[in-house]
């Protein structure tokens, strides 16, 4: 193994596609996989084989969606850091099955997906697509890499922050830093801008939104509020869609949509129709129902518009409510940086607009910003930039529950990170000698309307009339807005300390059972994805030997012709019944040095045809001369 490096990489794990991006003094780059060319995403799209429990991740997964639908898990980022009984909606929605992980734990309450007999926290499949953006990095680089930062929506909570640190070092990375997308976006774009400028980000992906309002100037990027929804995304426009499909299915032919391959197609679908309509003005859609009927409607983009327009209204109130919290008003903006794929939708460009009285900012690609930025933290954390200083906030108050079931909050949202506060509550109980203190984030003032991060015990007070014990709690919230929570007791000197292990995530033994069960399958899982790259690259070679043979065969003599015949036919089979690796590659090897006579004969056939249609265009302008 090689050294590790001092690199640090950025990641954006998206939850439709995610990309890896490393910064040096040149700046910050995409890295791209070793078979991508210019393509930089990485389909946020694992398929675990039900048999041996072996992952695909990227392309080639989201490739067996459809037919495989019940072992291809897109989407996770939704999952990450929710207890089982919050995902009643994706649990009707997603065509792959959500079970409870474990409820052994007082007040634990995890979720994970179901693939054969085994079990998949959201963090063990997001750790997953973390593994192959370093897999990619390494190969890109040259290096071992062991070090990241990771970007998360700004809404995103304790246990959603912590669900993807968790998701990283299981993963085999050390997350240095956690930060908010659009603060990285803002890195990103306001790199090589000396003017001070208020800006705000609209970061609207498929997932989840966030709008942040920051103050970019002097190398300084501070942000004055953020807002948004971790439940609303370009997956909601594609609800949408299969709702209207659905609907008229059963009208039509009386068929209700049950089956998870029915679902996923749907959903395939849906999101092809929704990317046609970002372009066009309409869109043809068409899906087989049974062995003889088929769904065929145009859908048009104004009718698509009033679908998704209450979607995105529920963004230009989020707009609204963080301009309030920074004490702002629109014409103060400077500038709107669309981040984030829905943001390539045109009614979503036209109401922002509106709303903050200007064209919305569009030059840099808003699938690739979030990563770029994040490289460029990342550069700044390895020492590779002094010049920088990140100011970032906290996007939701922080309290405990106090007496009566209400919360007393020691952090109000939008506080600059890091930050800490320290409250003093007592017992009301005479003789207490514990006190059971349960952390809850949310603006709302009643505990119940509020989200449980946890509880923890102090234990150990002396007895004393209620009333007469002085707890002081502290809150402390480090710069990737992960919460650690203390208690001390001031007569006696006990003191309880912890960061606080959500109930809805995974206890630090599981996580290092995780991690550690990734370190001792590594070589195991490696070669099972050296097997699937080689067969899949031998696939590609023989239908693109196939595609010669069909059009150039003719121009081989007939004996060399069934002998190449025989040898697709042989590799295919070999390949197709082999589990050796080396043995295949050695076979694809044989097999297109065989090809390289009808590669010959089809490129001559070609610049033939090329020069006989030269020939023909020469003599039809000489004609019209």
């Amino acid at each position: 193994m090689a050294k590790a490096s001092d690199t640090i990489i950025g990641i954006d794990l998206g939850t439709t596609n995610s990309l890896v991006a490393c910064a040096d003094e040149a700046g910050p780059r995409l890295l791209p996989g070793p078979d991508d060319g210019a393509d930089f995403l990485l389909p946020s799209v694992v398929h675990i084989d039900p048999m041996s429990s072996q992952a695909t991740v990227g392309a080639q997964a989201r490739a067996q969606a459809i037919e495989k639908s019940t072992d291809t898990i897109y989407s996770v980022k939704r999952l990450m850091g929710r207890g089982f009984d919050e995902l009643a909606i994706e649990r009707e929605r997603l065509p792959y099955k959500i079970v409870s992980f474990s409820k052994s734990e007082e007040n634990r309450d995890v979720a994970a997906i179901e693939v054969g007999s085994n079990r998949f926290t959201p963090p063990e499949v997001s750790a997953m697509i973390l593994r192959e953006l370093k897999s990619r990095a390494e190969a890109q680089l040259g290096q071992r890499i062991d070090r990241a930062v990771i970007t998360v929506p700004a809404q995103f909570d304790d246990a959603q922050r912590q669900a993807t640190r968790d998701a990283g070092k299981i993963a085999g990375l050390e997350v240095v830093r956690i930060i908010n997308e659009p603060t990285a976006a803002a890195l990103a774009y306001g790199l090589d801008r000396g003017e001070r400028s208020m800006i705000a980000v609209y970061d609207f992906g498929g997932g989840t939104f966030d709008i942040s309002i920051l103050r970019l100037g002097d190398g300084m990027f501070e942000v004055y509020a953020t807002n948004g929804d971790t439940h609303l995304g370009g997956d909601d426009f594609d609800q949408k869609l299969i709702e209207l499909f659905t609907s008229e299915i059963h009208e039509q032919f009386g068929v209700d949509i049950s089956s998870a391959k029915i679902k996923q197609q749907l959903r395939t679908l849906a999101e092809n129709t929704k990317q046609r309509l970002g372009e066009h003005d309409q869109a043809h859609v068409e899906i087989a129902i049974g062995e003889d009927d088929q769904y065929k409607r145009t859908v048009k983009r104004d009718e698509f518009e009033e679908m998704i327009k209450p979607l995105i209204e529920r963004t230009i109130e989020s707009c609204s409510r963080a301009l309030k919290s920074a004490e702002l008003n629109p014409s103060q903006i400077d500038q709107v940086v669309m981040v984030g794929g829905s943001t390539r939708v045109p009614l979503v460009r036209k109401l922002v607009g509106e709303v903050f009285q200007c064209k919305p900012y569009t030059a840099i690609n808003p699938e690739h910003v979030v990563a770029l930025g994040a490289a460029v933290q990342a550069n700044i954390l390895a020492g590779g930039r002094h010049d920088l200083l990140l100011l970032d906030v906290t996007p939701l108050s922080l309290g405990i529950e106090t007496l009566g079931g209400a919360i007393g909050k020691l952090i109000p949202a939008n506080v600059r990170i890091p930050c800490q506060a320290t409250e003093t509550f007592t017992t009301f109980q005479d003789g207490q000698t514990k006190v059971k203190i349960s952390v809850l984030q949310g603006e709302r003032e009643l505990a119940k309307d509020c989200r449980s991060l946890g509880v923890f015990e102090l234990q150990g007070i002396p007895p004393m009339p209620a009333g007469i014990p002085k707890i002081d709690v502290t809150f402390l919230i480090d710069q990737n807005g992960v919460l650690n929570v203390s208690a001390k007791e001031q007569r006696s000197g006990q003191v309880a300390s912890v960061q606080i292990i959500p109930s809805h995530g995974l206890t630090q033994d599981e996580v290092l059972r995780m991690t550690n069960d990734a370190v001792t399958y590594a070589h195991e899982d490696m070669t099972a994805h050296h097997l699937i790259d080689v067969k899949t690259t031998t696939e590609f070679d023989l239908n693109k030997a196939n595609k010669m043979l069909e059009k150039f065969g003719s121009l081989l003599n007939p004996q060399t012709q069934a002998q190449l015949i025989r040898a697709a036919a042989d590799l295919r089979e070999f390949a197709k019944e082999s589990d050796d690796p080396v043995a295949i590659n050695q076979q694809r090897e044989k097999f297109n040095h065989m090809t390289i006579p009808l590669a010959e004969l089809a490129v001559a056939a070609s610049l033939q045809i090329d020069q006989e249609d030269a020939h023909k265009q020469t003599e039809v302008a000489s004609d019209e001369t």
